[in-house]
C-alpha cells in the first residue's frame, strides 16, 4: 500500500468447520473435511453431484431484531454474524466513532439469497405471486450483505459492493485497504459471504466441474491432484476489520497483521478458461504494491478449486513468479468452494496460521498432477514454519484475478 498503513484489528467468521480459530484448527490438524452427501438434492434428476459442505444449524433469529432480519436472507445473516464477531474481536462493538462517517463497508457475495428469486420466477412463469414479498428483492440483490451490515450496525461511511463470484471477498479486502490507504476512510468492514444453494452447484455441474464422488465424500475435493474430479460447493462468511495504523495504535488495538499489497486484473480472454499469464501479472502487481521482491513471500494461500484448468493455470502462474521453492496449500480441500466467501475466509485463516506458525496441508492431495507446475505443495501433515509475508490468491469467472499480501505483525 503506497499511502497510509493499513492493519487488521478484527477477524471473525463462520465456516462448516466452526466459527472460531481453535475449533477450526483442531479440525484442520485432524485433516477433517466438512464435505458430506446431500440427500435433499436427490430430487434434482439432472444434477450429477450430491456433495456439499454445509453449515448445519446456523440460526441468528434470536440475536437480531425481527424487523432487521426481514431484509436478510441467509447470506446476509452469515455476513452480519461474521461482522459482529469481527467487531468484538477488534474491540469496536460499542465504539460510537463507527457511525461518524469515517467507517465504511466493502463486502461481497456471488449473488444475494437464491431462494428470494423464487417469488419473481413464479410470477413470471405462472402470473401468480404467492411467494413474492416486499423484502424479496432486498434479500436477493447483489449488494444485500453490504447493505444489511450497514443497517444493522449503523455504518454511515461509503459502501463498496464487490459481487465478483469467487473474488468477492478478496476484492473487498483489497478495495477496503486502498480506501484507507488513500485517506477516504479510517476503518473498513470488509469480507465476503455466500449461502449454500443447489443452484450454485448446478452452475458448475453444467460445466462438468463438480465432483461426483458421491459415495466417497471424504476423498474430495482434491486440489492439484491428478485424480481430482471437480469442486464441491460450500458456504460461509468472514469479516476483517481494517484500520489505519496510527488510529489503531492510538486506541491500543491488538493488531493481527498488516495489509501490504493488493493486485487485481482481468484476463480479457475467456469467461471460464483462466489465463496463467494474466494470473501471474496479478501476483506481480501485489508484489509491486507491497514494494517487495518475490523472494520475500514465504507462503502462498492458493485458490485451489480442484478443477482441471483452474489448478493447472494457477500453479503455472505461481511458479512463474516464485519458482518451485514456494510452499502452497488450498483450504478449499476442507471447506469446499464457498464462492464469494472464500477470499475472506482464506485470508482470515491464513493470518491465523501465520500467527501460529503452522500451516495446514492440502487434504486429499496425494499425487500432484504432472501438468501442474512444480511447487512445494503441502501434503500429508501440516508444516511448522515461521513466516513474515503471506500471499493469498483468488480467481473468478470472467478471468478476474486477485492477490493480497499480509505481513505478520510483531
Amino acid at each position: 500500500m503506497k499511502g497510509r498503513r493499513v492493519v487488521v484489528t478484527g477477524m471473525g467468521g463462520i465456516t462448516a468447520l466452526g466459527e472460531d480459530w481453535p475449533t477450526i484448527r483442531s479440525h484442520l490438524k485432524a485433516r477433517k473435511t466438512a464435505v458430506r452427501p446431500m440427500p435433499e438434492w436427490d430430487r434434482f434428476q439432472n444434477l450429477n453431484t450430491r456433495l456439499a459442505a454445509p453449515i448445519d444449524g446456523f440460526d441468528v433469529s434470536h440475536r437480531y431484531d425481527r424487523k432487521k432480519l426481514r431484509t436478510m436472507g441467509a447470506v446476509s445473516r452469515m455476513a452480519a454474524y461474521a461482522t459482529e464477531l469481527a467487531l468484538a474481536d477488534a474491540g469496536l462493538t460499542d465504539d460510537k466513532s463507527l457511525k461518524g462517517g469515517r467507517t465504511g463497508i466493502a463486502y461481497g457475495s456471488s449473488f444475494g439469497s437464491p431462494d428470494a428469486v423464487l417469488g419473481f420466477a413464479e410470477m413470471m412463469r405462472t402470473g401468480a405471486s404467492t411467494q413474492l414479498t416486499a423484502t424479496s428483492y432486498l434479500q436477493m440483490m447483489s449488494h444485500t450483505a453490504a447493505i444489511n451490515i450497514g443497517l444493522l450496525f449503523g455504518i454511515t461511511g461509503r459502501v463498496i459492493p464487490t459481487s465478483s463470484a469467487c473474488t468477492s471477498g478478496s476484492h473487498a479486502i483489497g478495495y477496503g485497504a486502498e480506501t484507507i490507504s488513500f485517506g477516504m476512510q479510517d476503518v473498513m468492514i470488509v469480507g465476503g459471504a455466500d449461502e449454500l444453494s443447489v443452484s450454485e452447484a448446478a452452475v458448475f455441474d453444467t460445466l462438468f466441474a463438480t465432483s461426483t464422488r458421491n459415495d466417497a465424500p471424504g476423498t474430495t475435493p482434491r486440489p492439484f491432484d491428478r485424480d481430482r474430479d471437480g469442486l464441491v460447493i460450500g458456504e460461509g462468511a468472514a469479516t476483517l476489520i481494517l484500520e489505519e495504523y496510527d488510529r489503531a495504535r492510538a486506541r491500543g488495538a491488538r493488531i493481527h497483521a498488516e495489509v501490504l499489497g493488493y493486485g487485481t486484473n482481468s484476463d480479457g480472454n475467456h469467461v471460464t478458461q483462466p489465463s496463467s499469464e494474466t494470473m501471474a501479472i496479478a501476483l506481480a502487481l501485489a508484489l509491486s504494491d507491497a514494494n517487495l521482491p518475490a523472494e520475500s513471500i514465504d507462503f502462498v494461500n492458493g485458490h485451489g478449486t480442484a478443477t482441471e484448468w483452474g489448478d493447472i493455470a494457477e500453479s503455472r502462474a505461481t511458479s512463474a513468479i516464485f519458482g518451485s521453492r514456494i510452499p502452497i496449500h488450498a483450504l478449499k480441500s476442507y471447506f469446499g468452494h464457498s464462492l464469494g466467501a472464500c477470499g475472506s475466509i482464506e485470508a482470515w485463516l491464513g493470518i491465523e496460521m501465520m500467527k501460529d506458525g503452522w500451516f495446514a496441508p492440502t487434504v486429499n492431495l496425494e499425487n500432484v498432477d504432472d501438468r501442474c507446475a512444480e511447487l512445494d505443495y503441502i501434503m500429508g501433515e501440516g508444516r511448522q514454519v515461521n513466516i513474515e509475508h503471506l500471499m493469498s490468491n483468488n480467481f473468478a469467472f470472467g478471468g478476474i484475478n486477485t492477490s493480497l499480501i499480509f505481513r505478520r505483525f510483531p
